[in-house]
């Protein structure tokens, strides 16, 4: 998809409920240049987080387009004059290494690190890296997993430190902001609370995947992730991987390897058939395409719930 898609304006998302977007643009001239309250998030999980305890007072544009593997951005001459333009960043240390760069290069009053809003962890990925990626948190020494989004306890933690920077940035619309964000924390308890209840009975806890993106969704809910030992999604395993993997698979009772919308599910697919098992999608939720199983990160959560309740056989 080569244009970013304009989300639903913000008077048609309050009828349909939190779950829908605000309007967003991708237009520069629309960055700092509106009567709203400018924000330029880094990529979907963060551009959703605005759109929401923004509302109506918010003009959001993401810097990476819908289907672009957020890992891989490089950040163009426009976006950089729609960061000094706008009246805040929002973005997340250490995943994306050009947004980084880009966003302690601009004068931007206002910058909102989600990493700091919650606590990262190192979930021991070992080899697991994305192409290109790298830390460049003072404290990120030990490899820390940004994937904090996919837990919707710590999302919900980032959600009230954006609600608190956007009070003080536009302290004319703080009393919006903060009824805002409640409710979004409070639609993020509920679905912590239909993650815990779906996955509190299953036959199996384990599950594979080809991207190491579900450590913090794994911790919470009692599960175990293993990843295809950090190859690249386009490489297919080595037979010793398949070979230890197939012996989990029988001792663990795995019955699926999934694979994601934004990259090749080869792998995945390889390996599905090596050790005679079946595939399906997980979704890291690091943008919105036409193959994902909804349209906003609630959606595509709840998708992710029936999968896992599937994969793992839930009573």
């Amino acid at each position: 998809m080569n244009v970013r898609r304009r989300l639903i304006p913000a008077a048609a998302a309050a009828s349909l409920g939190l779950g829908a977007l605000t309007a967003c643009s991708s237009d520069s001239a629309a960055t700092g240049n509106t009567d709203k309250f400018d924000v330029v998030a880094s990529f979907y999980p963060m551009a959703f987080l605005a759109e929401q305890i923004g509302g109506a007072h918010a003009n959001v544009t993401s810097l990476t387009e819908p289907g672009q593997e957020p890992h891989d951005l490089e950040i163009s001459t426009q976006q950089r004059a729609q960061l000094e333009e706008a009246d805040a960043a929002l973005y997340l240390k250490g995943l994306q290494p050009a947004v980084d760069e880009a966003v302690g290069q601009t004068g931007i009053k206002t910058k909102i690190d989600a990493a700091t809003l919650t606590h990262l962890e190192d979930h021991g990925t070992g080899g697991h890296s994305h192409e290109g990626e790298e830390s460049h948190s003072e404290e990120d020494e030990g490899g820390r997993d940004p994937h904090v989004w996919l837990d919707p306890v710590k999302y919900a933690e980032i959600a009230q430190g954006v609600g608190k920077a956007f009070e003080k940035a536009d302290p004319d619309h703080a009393a919006d902001y903060k009824k805002n964000t409640e409710a979004l924390v409070t639609k993020l308890k509920g679905l912590d609370g239909d993650f815990e209840n779906g996955l509190k009975n299953t036959r199996s806890k384990v599950f594979f995947t080809n991207h190491a993106a579900f450590g913090y969704l794994a911790e919470r809910y009692g599960l175990t992730q293993e990843a295809i030992s950090g190859v690249d999604p386009d490489s297919e395993p080595s037979g010793a991987r398949v070979r230890e993997l197939q012996q989990e698979a029988k001792a663990d009772g795995v019955t699926t390897v999934f694979y994601e919308t934004l990259v090749s599910d080869k792998t995945a697919k390889t390996l599905a058939r090596d050790a005679h098992l079946r595939t399906d999608v997980l979704d890291p939720i690091e943008g919105i395409t036409d193959r994902s199983r909804g349209d906003d990160y609630f959606q595509v959560m709840e998708a992710n719930l029936k999968a896992l309740q599937t994969a793992l056989g839930a009573k």
